[in-house]
């Protein structure tokens, strides 16, 4: 048995892909949730995800977390 001390051999991520819906025009895009620039719409170009230098501040509505 492993004790709680003990560091995990694999420790599991901390951040995830988020498939994320646009509000506009609900076109849907798949993001890292620490993305490090802003990302944009595809279809109709309105910001969805603003970068903070750590995790990602998303603009709009998280459809499903990917793992």
């Amino acid at each position: 048995m492993a004790n709680k001390t003990q560091k995990e051999l694999v420790p599991k991520p901390k951040s995830r892909f988020l498939r994320i819906k646009c509000l506009n025009c609900g076109a849907e895009q798949i993001v890292f949730g620490c993305a490090t620039i802003e990302v944009k719409c595809f279809v109709c170009e309105k910001q969805l995800v603003q970068s903070t230098g750590g995790k990602a501040r998303i603009l709009t509505k998280i459809s499903e977390v990917l793992s």
